[in-house]
């Protein structure tokens, strides 16, 4: 006995947050309740600035929780070779994030 229809496979949970670092350069995101049941696959992206070159890292994550570290450096010239200077925390830096289930 046969049967016919159309599969739909469950839409994947999506969750989306916006936050501002602290003095440290951390932002911590904490995602609803039950909504992952393992570390979700993150993506981001910071908002420009006028001064240095941002980075942004996952230094945390969990299925209740990820936690970002951004830092600023400065590009210097020497001889023509462009170097960038040490990174230090990144205070006040917008940071958006979006969760998916893996």
């Amino acid at each position: 006995m046969g049967t016919s229809g159309d599969y739909e496979a469950p839409a994947t949970r999506l969750e989306r947050q916006r936050g501002v670092t602290d003095s440290n350069g951390r932002i911590t995101f904490t995602w609803p309740v039950g909504a992952f049941a393992a570390a979700p696959v993150v993506t981001h992206s910071i908002e420009a600035a006028a001064v240095g070159v941002r980075t942004a890292r996952i230094i945390a994550n969990t299925a209740a929780a990820t936690t970002f570290e951004v830092l600023v450096t400065t590009g210097v010239t020497v001889l023509g070779i462009s170097v960038l200077g040490p990174g230090v925390a990144a205070q006040g830096v917008t940071v958006h994030a979006q969760a998916a289930a893996p």
